[in-house]
């Protein structure tokens, strides 16, 4: 037997972390407590219910009746996996708005499942018309609309009004990634016409990562249905899924019972705070750091009336190094901030204000810190301030 793996550690010890980026999000002290508690069976009664209370709550955070609502067993990219590997047969026409990062995953998703794939795009800071929409709509007669609500990479909120009836005109079913929206920005699912959706749980939420919300709607169940063939993701598979969270409960796979202790607290306590306030404190929250951001000189890059609450982008002054800056705030001050993807990688800051962390406190404190420590971080400081 070889020794050469056997490693001796001592207890596992991490350093608190202010999570200011574009998540994780630090997770809510009572969800941290469910997730400590003893595991139950994947088919006790106990936790039979309990999946009952975690469907009914995602139905009202996403302010849907679809009875197709669980929490996947994955994180929110397994969701939104899932949502492409159920409705696209070979040959399907998807239309992707692209418009970040996340769009272009959705890309690459759906031509791995065959789908005849088409793309509009707009610049990485902007959002589509409902023009735009329909023209695409019109010239490509898509199967599947495939959108991002909040994009993470850019911090765009994407207007809905008036996009699921113009994919119910042209006979397509309407796909939003909702992973930085849940819990935090404005959702009204049904009433938008949405027919299927995903998120994550470490956002909004204040869940740690580990689980994907998923919902269908009924036209997208029928999509499902009427499939020529078998869905080509076991795992993934939700007329296999629903077996087990509809009411039948036929064992699919050994659930996450833990993360779903999680999940069921974040989801209670987001009902006891109530939607209208939880999306009221994120919007105040955020305008609290764009107005302190122009004041300290620093330039937004969405234009207010997109901008995300949960999810701010900032252009980095082109006299700063902003990935020495932000290893500072981590590595002095145990803040994190995340860094530009894409087109747009080493151009902006991405800061977080999701769910547990949208606090007017935790605003303050970074805004203090740019004032006061950034400026030792321009070219033309002196090199002794940096140090």
């Amino acid at each position: 037997m070889s020794d050469r793996h056997r490693l001796h550690l001592g207890p596992i010890a991490t350093p608190d972390r202010l999570l200011l980026g574009p998540g994780p999000s630090n997770a809510h002290p009572t969800v941290l407590k469910a997730l400590a508690r003893t595991p139950i069976g994947h088919l006790d009664p106990l936790y039979i219910d309990l999946m009952g209370e975690v469907q009914d709550l995602l139905r009202y955070a996403w302010q849907t009746e679809n009875r197709l609502t669980i929490p996947m067993s994955g994180t929110g990219s397994a969701a939104m996996e899932a949502t492409l590997a159920n409705t696209v047969e070979p040959g399907d026409k998807v239309l992707v708005a692209v418009k970040g990062y996340f769009g272009l995953r959705l890309v690459d998703m759906a031509g791995r499942y065959r789908a005849e794939v088409a793309t509009i795009e707009r610049p990485w800071g902007e959002a589509f018309t409902l023009e735009e929409i329909e023209q695409a709509l019109d010239s490509h007669r898509p199967a599947i609309l495939a959108m991002v609500h909040a994009e993470t990479s850019t911090g765009v909120c994407q207007p809905m009004e008036g996009i699921g009836e113009l994919c119910r005109r042209y006979d397509c079913l309407l796909l939003l990634d909702t992973v930085t929206s849940l819990g935090a920005v404005p959702l009204h699912l049904d009433a938008w016409g949405v027919d299927l959706a995903y998120s994550c749980s470490q956002k909004g939420l204040s869940c740690p990562p580990g689980l994907g919300p998923f919902t269908m709607g009924e036209r997208a169940e029928a999509k499902l249905a009427s499939r020529s063939g078998k869905v080509p993701n076991w795992y993934l598979d939700v007329s296999l899924l629903n077996q087990y969270w509809g009411s039948n409960r036929v064992y699919h796979h050994t659930a996450p019972v833990n993360m779903n202790f999680g999940m069921r607290e974040a989801l209670r306590l987001l009902a006891d705070e109530g939607l209208e306030n939880a999306w009221r404190r994120h919007r105040l929250n955020a305008e609290r750091l764009w107005t302190g951001l122009e004041r300290l000189g620093l330039e937004l890059h969405v234009p207010d009336h997109l901008r995300l609450p949960t999810l701010t982008t900032v252009r980095i002054p082109e006299d700063v190094d902003g990935k020495a800056f932000s290893l500072h705030l981590l590595n002095t001050h145990g803040i994190e901030v995340g860094g530009g993807l894409g087109a747009l990688a080493g151009k902006v800051w991405r800061i977080g204000l999701m769910g547990y962390n949208s606090q007017p406190e935790n605003v303050d404190l970074l805004l203090d810190l740019l004032e006061t420590e950034l400026p030792a971080f321009r070219q033309s400081a002196p090199v002794a301030a940096i140090a």
